[in-house]
């Protein structure tokens, strides 16, 4: 924890990602008019009573953007939630039985990889309806299969490790060993790639929602997108009406990226000292 406080990064990134937290929680207080409630001409530009200006149905931006958060943080933060005990349990069962069940488990695994992700989500999608709770579903289905690989190597790692056998010599039960003695010592990896993984679902979220997946009747950054490309605002200028929902979406993904990668460097000193480190590597031009 010493070392995450000290990496200006990962402080920054959980500040920003507390702060809008924050705002998706009081986001009826802070919202200066209801976001369903025509205020103005339609692609009104930026002023002073309206900062972000209004999209194509008159309605203000700003509060679009304050009431869009909550949805998009819960369906990253759920979809990344049961992806990772998706993926969790199925990397940790693989890696410590070995045998035919890793086996079995991995071509599962392998299969789901390399299944095209966004054809597969908008076919389940469009089976499925339109929904919220659909949409972390099928988000947690894409994503799980990159944690299943990433614990596996970890666990088989641990399991093959003297002071798990003398546990396991000592007659402690299988459940007891994973509960007790793995899980605790995969918990900051689990952290690190949890944090990607919410990255990667509010990423995904935007793009099912821009191409007519999602809840069209819920205030999300990928509606504002997905109605403000629908509705020529490109064509007529209004760059205000997809701007602040774009920007939002790459802050929440850059700063997710920066805690992951913070937590990884804390569990993996030598990254920064590695030959190969994609953080410290440079180029010398002799």
């Amino acid at each position: 924890m010493r070392r995450l406080r000290a990496n200006p990064r990962a402080t920054a990134g959980v500040a920003v990602l507390l702060l809008l937290t924050t705002v998706a929680l009081l986001a009826g207080w802070l919202a200066p008019y209801d976001p369903m409630e025509q205020v103005g001409p339609v692609f009104g530009p930026p002023e002073p009573a309206h900062p972000l200006g209004l999209d194509d149905g008159g309605h203000d931006v700003l509060s679009l953007l304050l009431y869009g958060t909550r949805p998009t943080l819960f369906v990253g933060a759920a979809a990344a939630l049961v992806a990772i005990l998706i993926g969790g349990v199925v990397g940790v069962v693989a890696g410590y039985f070995g045998g035919w069940i890793d086996g079995l488990l991995m071509r599962i695994t392998d299969y789901a990889i390399v299944i095209p992700a966004l054809p597969l989500g908008i076919v389940i999608a469009a089976v499925w309806g339109s929904s919220i709770g659909h949409l972390v579903v099928v988000i947690a289905l894409l994503l799980w299969t990159s944690t299943a690989r990433v614990i596996r190597a970890e666990t088989a790692s641990l399991r093959n490790r003297p002071a798990i056998r003398r546990i396991l010599g000592l007659g402690a039960s299988h459940a007891r060993v994973i509960v007790r003695f793995l899980v605790p010592q995969l918990a900051p990896l689990l952290s690190a790639m949890a944090a990607l993984t919410i990255a990667l679902a509010i990423f995904t979220e935007t793009a099912l929602t821009f191409l007519g997946l999602g809840d069209p009747d819920t205030v999300t950054w990928g509606t504002m997108i997905r109605f403000a490309f629908q509705r020529t605002a490109m064509t007529q200028g209004a760059w205000w009406a997809f701007a602040p929902p774009g920007v939002a979406i790459s802050l929440v993904v850059m700063c997710c990226y920066w805690v992951s990668q913070s937590i990884e460097d804390t569990l993996n000193p030598r990254l920064k000292v590695a030959h190969a480190s994609r953080t410290y590597f440079q180029v010398v031009n002799r």
